[in-house]
């Protein structure tokens, strides 16, 4: 399974998660979030970042520019939309974007399921909340572009192998404190998802 890191705030952790085999890393643009960070601040620890890594900005209740903005002035990759954002909205990025669902129940996770997705636990909070998904639910169902996030950790993310996801995206389960990573956490994490 491909591991995003998400929650990044330094140039230390980044390296340390790439360096244990991270294939993404994420950028929370939330100013409610503990772990917000500037597009200016992403962009000093992006320029000095190795190539061949996706850079994930995430995104909550924000309209088409600023996500076009951010992305552009931080140097990421990729947009990650927290939010049930309208079709325009989507319409007017020229940015590389991923949906999440903040799943409440099973039909939930089959939104979209022509598309690669995020799929968190709903919580009144955006992302974060270390709440983990019924994995009952993706019983029997292709799940080859789904990207699971929500309470994984090094000690569960083992026992997903089997469900066949593209990915899992972890940021509270790998931590210290609110965004600063725990560099041994990100290893086993990372090296029990692959």
């Amino acid at each position: 399974m491909r591991c995003k890191i998400c929650g990044i705030t330094s140039y230390e952790d980044a390296m340390n998660a790439i360096e244990a085999g991270a294939d993404a890393l994420g950028f929370v643009f939330y100013e409610k979030s503990p772990r917000y960070i500037t597009p200016s601040e992403a962009s000093l620890i992006i320029k000095k970042l190795p190539p061949f890594v996706e850079k994930v900005g995430l995104f909550v209740n924000v309209d088409a520019q600023i996500i076009n903005s951010y992305i552009q002035e931080s140097g990421c990759t990729l947009a990650q939309l927290h939010f049930e954002a309208k079709d325009e909205v989507y319409k007017q990025l020229f940015v590389p974007h991923i949906k999440v669902i903040r799943a409440k129940n099973k039909e939930d996770i089959l939104m979209y399921k022509d598309e690669y997705r995020l799929i968190d636990a709903y919580c009144e909070a955006y992302g974060g909340a270390g709440k983990r998904l019924n994995i009952e639910w993706f019983k029997d169902i292709d799940n080859s572009k789904i990207i699971l996030a929500g309470g994984l950790d090094a000690n569960n993310v083992n026992s997903l192998k089997e469900y066949g996801f593209y990915g899992v995206d972890v940021s509270s389960g790998v931590e210290i404190s609110h965004g600063k990573k725990d560099s041994s956490k990100v290893k086993a994490f990372i090296n029990n998802a692959k």
